[in-house]
């Protein structure tokens, strides 16, 4: 089964970004394409818990909604612990869904995907 990596590096200050990545993701789900969203530098702030209810663009749903969907359908959230300690976020304040991960678990990703998408 082929397998796509997204990478998230954009948060909460840019909130047309955050919708990217679960979009694709549960495009590629639906595909049966495999896939992955790995969270960095303020890309992270969009897994903290709470926020992502707050942002709504357009007619889209809550990005909360659009996570919960992604996550449904078998996308799986990885985020950055090296990030996590940079912007002083303690990683009880993200959602439970997310999956703390070093540098490595990227290289890993990276190299099993067949595409990567940096958003």
């Amino acid at each position: 089964m082929s397998r796509i990596l997204y990478v998230q590096t954009s948060g909460l200050d840019t909130p047309e970004r955050l919708y990217a990545p679960f979009i694709l993701s549960t495009t590629a789900r639906a595909m049966d394409v495999e896939a992955d969203i790995f969270f960095m530098i303020k890309g992270i702030t969009a897994l903290k818990k709470g926020e992502a209810e707050k942002v709504k663009l357009g007619n889209f749903p809550t990005l909360r909604e659009v996570i919960d969907q992604a996550i449904a359908k078998g996308v799986k959230l990885y985020l950055c612990q090296q990030s996590a300690e940079l912007l002083g976020i303690p990683k009880e304040r993200f959602i439970k869904e997310a999956t703390i991960a070093g540098a490595g678990t990227l290289n890993d990703l990276a190299l099993d995907a067949d595409a990567i998408i940096n958003i």
